[in-house]
């Protein structure tokens, strides 16, 4: 008895990961930045953070027999200006890591919060890639396949993982910094609720495309994502829409979440599965 009481408790007050630096020496455009973040709780008790200057993932793996060697980046949503990092963030991730997926959660400079130096298009979309291509960098060590390392957004972070499936660059193979060696090309990405979907093209290139979103959200993404899934049908991208009657926006991962919407994590899996890159 004595030992089962160690061992569950041992268990119980297990350390979270700890996050790790994209760039241990400082982001660059952050240079000469050392406010620090601000974190608060909204009322329903998630966890928002803002201020980041210093971005990083935090890495949540499966073990043993489980893994499955894909590995997916989570970017959570909050409009630019903040980071709703636990229902869209930490949670999925221990989802993922649940079912055999490795998941890297990413937190990421912010745009459009107050007196940001910041852009989407080019710090933001930076710091996801550079989280790509630290994750390949690092694959033998998390066991993890480097032809199977995708993308996840939530809202602001769906507009900033479509765009890493927009904007991918060849990789530089003399580049000094070994990370910077890898490809920063998502090879799928899933999509759920993103924002400004008005601005994400498709292309012959593109990677597949599981995409998720609410019936009784704001127009532009509950009409939008389906013009979006049509982007990628005419361009002959594999993708996938769940639409869930009824939901709105933002919900993530949550205890309260009810009804069909409590499925696209499972029917993501499903879709990892048919497109082969999970057994």
């Amino acid at each position: 008895m004595a030992l089962l009481s160690i061992t569950l408790c041992s268990a119980i007050i297990a350390p979270e990961p700890k996050e790790i630096l994209l760039w241990p020496k400082g982001a660059p455009g952050s240079e000469g930045k050392t406010g620090a973040e601000k974190v608060r709780l909204s009322d329903q008790k998630d966890i928002v953070i803002s201020g980041v200057n210093k971005p990083s993932i935090t890495p949540y793996l499966p073990v043993g027999k489980n893994a499955s060697g894909v590995a997916v980046i989570v970017a959570p949503g909050g409009g630019h200006s903040e980071l709703w990092i636990s229902h869209e963030g930490y949670s999925p991730a221990k989802w993922l890591r649940d079912h055999g997926i490795a998941a890297f959660v990413l937190k990421y400079r912010l745009a459009k919060e107050q007196n940001s130096t910041y852009t989407v298009d080019k710090d933001e979309l930076a710091d996801i890639q550079r989280a790509i291509r630290l994750v390949r960098s690092r694959a033998k060590e998390w066991g993890i396949d480097t032809a199977k390392v995708g993308v996840m957004g939530f809202s602001a972070g769906g507009e900033l993982a479509a765009l890493a499936g927009m904007r991918f660059t060849a990789p530089d193979g003399h580049a000094a910094d070994p990370i910077d060696r890898e490809s920063d090309r998502p090879n799928f990405q899933a999509l759920i609720y993103p924002g400004n979907i008005r601005r994400l093209e498709v292309t012959k290139s593109s990677p597949p495309a599981f995409l998720a979103a609410g019936y009784k959200d704001r127009p532009d993404i509950a009409e939008g994502i389906a013009n979006l899934y049509l982007k990628y049908k005419q361009a002959n991208i594999p993708a996938e829409l769940h639409i869930y009657g009824n939901v709105g926006h933002g919900f993530g991962i949550r205890a309260s979440n009810k009804g069909a919407m409590t499925e696209w994590t499972r029917q993501f899996a499903i879709w990892l599965t048919d497109m082969g890159f999970k057994k």
